[in-house]
């Protein structure tokens, strides 16, 4: 058989693959001229993106949402907006492969959303460093602004946390709890973790104008919610680097591990003068992830700080990570809420 052939098994593995993502496109189709139909719109849902004095990355997704009509209440149109129960995230229908143009200091591009309306996308422009607004469009659609944090080349501390069970409890990945979480509790009634947003407060007085970053396995479809739950519970602004669920175009659930993985390298990459601290915990690969990441760019890592899940929290997470030997020269503290490992920061030098 010649090298380039594929083995039966194989050959059968990638259709079994490709026919997920196939009938997950037959399902959006299906959906989305059922919603059209209904009088439901186009609408570009901004998220927060960042950047460097020489190019910025923006994200968006492209839904079809119900219109609500003008004689609405404020009322009726702040509900719509934010819907505020997770699970109406979930039921609007993606757009996918319709052309968006981004606008953003004097620069005009026009990019494809992918397959769930998602938008990911560099572009080169010159802007100052601080916050700048880029402008969203698709046909249809009314325009929209994302928020665009430009970083700074003499910025040298930057923050990349995790957000379930780091800044939020959520306890994750056990199924019935991550639906519960997900698609059915208010988001008012979502629990900050304790202390965190004190740490945070402190990192950001020690170093003014660092970038922070929350790295997530959360779907795109939480964004809004999470954003609004970071700004009520006092934490700084800042991107949010999360995927899209479901099979890909070979492989049938995406990977939450090495969508950090990737998301990690890329920010060493993209940000080379800046040393990071790597903020997670316990209840799922954070320790491993940071400590593989701290292994192979030692010089990008400031510290690592995890936090300790409570017994009970460990056990709806699914257990604790059992690193022990973390094999890295970087400072690493842990505790049980952000006071502690803002107390145990300072003891390291780093707050």
């Amino acid at each position: 058989m010649p090298a380039s052939s594929p083995t039966p098994a194989g050959s059968r593995e990638r259709q079994v693959r490709h026919r997920a993502a196939r009938i997950e496109d037959w399902i959006h189709d299906v959906r989305s001229r059922w919603a059209r139909r209904r009088g439901h719109i186009p609408t570009v849902v901004p998220y927060t993106g960042y950047g460097s004095t020489e190019w910025v990355r923006v994200f968006c997704r492209v839904l079809l949402h119900k219109p609500i009509p003008p004689e609405a209440s404020k009322r009726r149109r702040r509900r719509g907006d934010q819907g505020i129960r997770g699970w109406r995230s979930f039921t609007s229908v993606p757009v996918g492969d319709v052309p968006v143009v981004i606008e953003i200091g004097g620069e005009r591009i026009e990019v494809l959303a992918d397959r769930g309306g998602v938008v990911d996308t560099t572009v080169p422009v010159s802007l100052e460093p601080g916050w700048h607004r880029a402008t969203l469009s698709t046909e249809g659609a009314n325009p929209v602004e994302a928020p665009i944090r430009i970083v700074g080349p003499d910025v040298e501390f930057g923050i990349i946390s995790d957000v379930d069970d780091t800044v939020m409890v959520t306890a994750l990945p056990r199924p019935l709890v991550a639906a519960w979480n997900t698609f059915v509790l208010d988001e008012h009634a979502r629990i900050p973790t304790p202390g965190m947003a004190v740490l945070f407060e402190r990192l950001a007085r020690s170093h003014p104008g660092s970038p922070v970053i929350y790295l997530s396995t959360g779907a795109w479809n939480v964004a809004p919610t999470l954003t609004r739950f970071l700004s009520r519970n006092l934490y700084p602004a800042g991107p949010l680097l999360l995927t899209d669920w479901g099979p890909t175009h070979d492989r049938w659930f995406r990977s939450g591990r090495e969508h950090k993985h990737e998301n990690l390298r890329r920010l060493a990459e993209e940000f080379p003068n800046v040393r990071w601290l790597l903020i997670g915990d316990d209840g799922q690969h954070d320790e491993e992830l940071y400590a593989q990441f701290a292994a192979e760019h030692p010089d990008r890592v400031e510290a690592i700080a995890i936090r300790r899940l409570s017994t009970g929290e460990a056990v709806l997470a699914g257990g604790r990570t059992k690193a022990e030997e973390h094999g890295t020269e970087v400072p690493w503290v842990s505790a049980s809420d952000g006071s502690t490992i803002a107390d145990r920061l300072a003891e390291v030098g780093v707050v």
